[in-house]
């Protein structure tokens, strides 16, 4: 069997736990962080367009690309401490959603946390790039709290009658 753990700031705490929980020892576990392309992107075309391109060794694009994959090998490292088992840790770069769809492909189970609004019941616990996930994963999807989940009498009411 194997497992992908999305691993997001915030709410990974929760997913390593569902996957200790959830997959079996034999389990080849990936935990997975992405990091979305348009970081560096940002702070490069910011500079770009204030300073203009006459000074590459300050162009602020590359520090914070070190810092992205300083801080991603840091965060998977922490999950990997906490899961306390062989594991993959994987980092990818791009379009977080659809990098997430495709490390599922082939794999028996995708584990991640809801990152949206978390007060009350319903689909807008889910963030955008998480609702892609959940509506184009192509496996099973185990969707876990980060913390204890609202009460029931948070979800929306019925829609009126016709």
């Amino acid at each position: 069997m194997s497992v992908v753990v999305w691993i997001v700031e915030g709410t990974w705490p929760a997913c390593v736990d569902a996957a200790r929980a959830h997959a079996p020892a034999d389990a080849d576990v990936v935990l997975l962080h992405v990091t979305p392309a348009e970081v560096s992107g940002v702070a490069h075309g910011a500079f770009a367009g204030l300073l203009g391109r006459g000074h590459p060794e300050r162009d602020p694009g590359t520090r914070i690309e070190h810092f992205a994959a300083t801080s991603a090998q840091e965060l998977l490292r922490s999950a990997a401490d906490r899961l306390g088992r062989p594991c993959t840790r994987r980092e990818r770069g791009g379009r977080v959603e659809r990098e997430v769809v495709a490390e599922a492909e082939g794999c028996d189970l995708l584990i991640l946390a809801r990152d949206g609004d978390r007060s009350h019941l319903g689909p807008r616990s889910l963030g955008p790039a998480s609702r892609f996930v959940v509506d184009h994963a192509p496996c099973p999807v185990l969707l876990v709290w980060p913390e204890p989940s609202p009460d029931l009498s948070t979800m929306p009411p019925p829609p009126p009658r016709p």
